[in-house]
């Protein structure tokens, strides 16, 4: 009794113990390491990286951007004193190269090389090891049939599953045929392991793109340029009207390339009611060079069409026309003479004009006006632009003299024009009215200030100079991504196990079965497409010629037969269970 009294208490205590709380091991630094990694290494951390990546790079197109425009984050900071200092702190104006960004960026690429690496070393295992071995009841998997080889074709179990291996091989199956000591002949096989390779090559092709991004954001670089007629593009920073560098450009890797515009070409609707005089078609005629001792080249630059030079492309962008003034001071002496770029405003090229002046003597002058390629006055004095060819050029102009305050130094708009600390010379409320020039026309300010001459009209465009060493690997891995996707998608992973065996009567009884990786609708495609290939292999009719039974099936299991007895006997659907576990 008391015995039985200790044995109770000894099978208590655990139990006891249970309920108070297990003791659970330490994880440990190793541990903890461990798990870490696991984690980062998922591929739902993965997706969860990638989302929050792109949510990061959200506040870049909504603050300016230091590397592209350093004057406008200093203007920015100063408009909003409260917290533009803050966003300064936190890396807001340089959101791509701040610690944040990078670190999101890094993690990204260790979760996908730590998610593609494991699996395409398992996967390089899978695809060198044997097929799973057959399953006791094969009636059990998805897709199972039977076929029944009479006696008088001479075809034996043993032959017959060599037969059926070869069939299977040419349906791109990796065989394996087992014959082993006291067992039926059977034989395993698999194939669509090139879903799991399109997959890995998806995943592998994402790393590629992205490091593409990142080798363009590190040594790319964009700029734009305005050139008039008969203007030379030299690929210096000097040469840019506005230039974006990458995180890590260095200037020597501008190439010495120039372009020089020699004629652009517009074309424009001169035959639809509802589009007439709508430009239809740009041309620019362009010189180019690839350094300076290489042979000049004629192309053509048009839109969508660019030119390519010393690894950058260069886009045609916009146009418009430059009237070309003449400009003497006070003193009489030249102050100013060439193209003045005219900004579009509306239609038919109605275009602003602002002239800077800033070494004529003894007082600085500017102009602010408009330019008009077909000029046209209503009755009640409104100038607008009836066309956009040059029919009628006008230039209308008010002038000003005084400060310009590019002698501070402070960072200006050229085609805008203070005048809170200029004096107005000519304006259309004034005495001396506005300027309203012609080509050939001289007009003389007031108070002998000097005299603006317009002497004719060219053309310019604007031009984007694009170089992304990143650009064209970034396209080979999208395209090798979507080849790995596509692969991924549309190929199957299939197993067959196929069993042969001989009946009483001589004859030799075969049964197969189908099993997929995953979902598969076309499975009972491909049970019926072997069943086929298996029929013609053993020259099987259409119809049998035996009586109806009971077929037994090589493992012993009753399969019930066609009403004739036919060769292909019967297809049999699988229950909920699936086959016994692979090995």
């Amino acid at each position: 009794m008391s015995e039985r009294v200790k044995v109770k208490k000894k099978q208590s205590a655990p139990v006891a113990e249970a309920k108070a709380g297990a003791a659970l091991p330490a994880l440990g630094a190793r541990g903890m390491l461990r798990w870490a990694w696991t984690q980062l290494t998922s591929m739902r951390t993965a997706l969860f990286l990638l989302l929050l990546l792109a949510v990061a790079a959200v506040p870049g197109s909504l603050f300016p951007q230091r590397p592209a425009n350093p004057a406008t984050v200093t203007q920015y900071i100063k408009d909003h004193p409260d917290y533009g200092k803050l966003l300064d702190s936190v890396q807001l104006y340089d959101v791509y190269s701040s610690a944040w960004f990078s670190a999101i960026y890094l993690l990204l690429f260790i979760s996908l090389i730590g998610c593609v690496v494991p699996r395409a070393i398992a996967h390089y295992k899978a695809m060198r090891s044997q097929p799973p071995r057959t399953p006791q009841r094969l009636s059990r998997v998805p897709e199972y049939g039977t076929l029944v080889i009479p006696s008088d074709a001479g075809i034996p179990a043993s032959e017959a599953i060599n037969s059926a291996a070869g069939v299977l091989r040419k349906r791109g199956y990796r065989v394996e045929v087992r014959d082993a000591d006291g067992a039926l002949p059977s034989l395993g096989a698999e194939r669509g392991f090139l879903k799991e390779v399109g997959n890995l090559v998806f995943h592998t092709s994402l790393i590629g793109v992205l490091v593409s991004v990142a080798i363009g954001g590190l040594f790319g670089y964009s700029g734009q340029r305005i050139l008039v007629e008969g203007d030379t593009f030299v690929n210096t920073l000097v040469g840019y009207d506005q230039f974006n560098p990458g995180t890590n450009f260095q200037s020597s890797q501008l190439q010495p390339y120039s372009l020089q515009l020699d004629k652009f070409n517009i074309t424009f609707d001169r035959e639809s009611k509802g589009k007439f005089g709508q430009p239809i078609d740009f041309a620019a005629t362009v010189t180019t060079k690839e350094n300076p001792d290489a042979p000049a080249k004629q192309e053509i630059l048009k839109v969508n069409d660019p030119v390519t030079l010393g690894g950058t492309s260069i886009y045609l962008t916009g146009n418009g026309y430059a009237p070309v003034v003449t400009i003497r001071d006070g003193n009489g002496n030249v102050a100013m003479q060439g193209p003045v770029v005219a900004k579009l405003q509306g239609q038919n090229y109605y275009s602003s004009v602002v002239i800077k002046v800033p070494d004529a003597k003894p007082d600085q002058l500017g102009f602010a006006g408009f330019f008009l390629p077909t000029a046209f006055v209503t009755e009640q004095g409104v100038s607008f632009s009836a066309d956009p060819e040059l029919f009628n050029p006008q230039l209308s102009l008010n002038s000003y003299y005084g400060d310009l305050g590019l002698d501070a130094g402070s960072p200006q708009n050229v085609f805008e024009l203070d005048i809170k600390k200029l004096t107005p010379l000519n304006a259309r409320n004034l005495p001396t009215k506005g300027i309203t020039l012609t080509p050939g026309a001289t007009y003389t300010l007031p108070d002998g200030k000097g005299t603006i001459s317009f002497d004719g009209v060219k053309r310019y465009i604007g031009v984007d100079i694009h170089h992304n060493p990143g650009q064209v690997s970034a396209l080979v891995f999208a395209l090798i991504a979507v080849a790995g996707l596509i692969l991924s998608l549309y190929v199957n992973r299939r197993r067959a196990w196929v069993r042969t065996g001989t009946a009483d009567d001589g004859r030799t009884m075969v049964e197969y079965g189908l099993l997929a990786r995953g979902e598969d609708h076309r499975l009972a495609g491909e049970a019926a497409a072997l069943r086929k290939l298996l029929s013609e292999e053993w020259q099987l009719a259409a119809e049998g010629t035996g009586p109806s039974q009971q077929t037994p099936s090589p493992t012993g299991h009753n399969v019930a037969g066609s009403a004739d007895n036919a060769p292909g006997s019967v297809t049999t659907p699988a229950g909920p269970a699936g086959p016994e576990k692979d090995q």
